[in-house]
């Protein structure tokens, strides 16, 4: 029997779409000796993957963590780090002296580091990250549990070692794919709130989901919470419990954010670009766009041209 499997957009892959997550795999090398390495401070979410030897992992504030095989560590909000050889915290003149010396013969023992980031070309605020820790760390080593995850891995370093055809464009969307398997396992540790834990939330992750796929559908709390099966008072305590917003605050920002992005790339008129968001009349849309965006959508195109 042939099973057919349909795929439907989801919420979090419309808001990956629009935030145009990027990812880049940029240095896959063996360290040896002594080296020290600090990708911190680029405005992104730096990720280094040991694939071999060991690491120390150096965080303001915190003991050195010892980095073995297969573990993954990857920083949601770019906080200061440094990967070392040394258990102690090197300095920025090790740093330096490392990426000198970058291939040269050496002696001691090997660490083979993959580094990459990940980064969000729409700079505009949307709280996907908030409720992500600090540092997380993967042990991909454990073979019981994220084996698709590790598989993945495997694929990209294998694409890395290999570097056939494509493999360039390959490894960035393997890294795409990494990205969504790191949420994935920030929701099966457990996140108490926040608009990550609410997309994978069955109700209300679904009242997500029908908002994105269908912004111009005049949406109300009583319509959302019948089209996922609670009543209304239940639905609307726990979707601003989960996100910090009302269900309708939400959907009224997610248009805005939609119309601020057609206003910057397409010359589709206002009229189109408020009916795409679900107003009848520009008049109406003008008022909620500049009440949730403190901007004219005027004002918005300009600044684009």
């Amino acid at each position: 029997m042939f099973r057919s499997i349909f795929m439907h957009t989801d919420a979090l892959s419309d808001i990956l779409k629009w935030l145009r997550l990027k990812a880049e795999v940029y240095l896959h090398t063996d360290f040896q000796g002594c080296w020290a390495v600090d990708t911190s401070g680029s405005r992104s979410v730096p990720f280094h993957l040991v694939h071999s030897g060991r690491s120390w992992l150096h965080l303001q504030d915190e003991a050195p963590r010892l980095l073995s095989a297969g573990d993954l560590v990857i920083f949601p909000h770019d906080a200061q780090h440094y990967l070392s050889s040394e258990s102690h915290c090197p300095n920025a003149e090790l740093v330096d002296q490392t990426m000198a010396q970058l291939g040269a013969p050496a002696q001691g023992e090997v660490t083979g580091l993959t580094c990459g980031h990940f980064m969000f070309e729409n700079k505009a605020d949307w709280p996907l990250l908030d409720s992500l820790p600090a540092v997380i760390v993967l042990e991909l080593s454990d073979t019981s549990r994220l084996g698709n995850t590790r598989a993945l891995l495997q694929l990209l370093i294998a694409e890395l070692e290999e570097q056939g055809a494509g493999a360039s464009l390959a490894v960035d969307y393997l890294a795409h794919v990494l990205f969504i398997h790191i949420l994935r396992s920030q929701l099966e540790k457990g996140l108490p709130s926040g608009l990550l834990k609410a997309l994978f939330s069955p109700q209300v992750g679904k009242a997500l989901t029908l908002i994105h796929a269908d912004i111009a559908k005049p949406w109300t709390l009583a319509s959302l919470a019948s089209a996922v099966g609670m009543s209304r008072a239940v639905f609307a305590a726990e979707f601003k419990s989960l996100t910090g917003k009302t269900a309708i605050a939400y959907l009224s920002e997610w248009r805005m954010l939609t119309a601020a992005e057609l206003l910057q790339t397409t010359d589709l008129t206002l009229f189109d670009i408020s009916e795409r968001c679900g107003y009848q009349s520009e008049a109406a849309f003008r008022k909620a766009f500049k009440h949730v965006t403190g901007k004219t959508p005027g004002e918005v195109r300009r600044a684009a041209d």
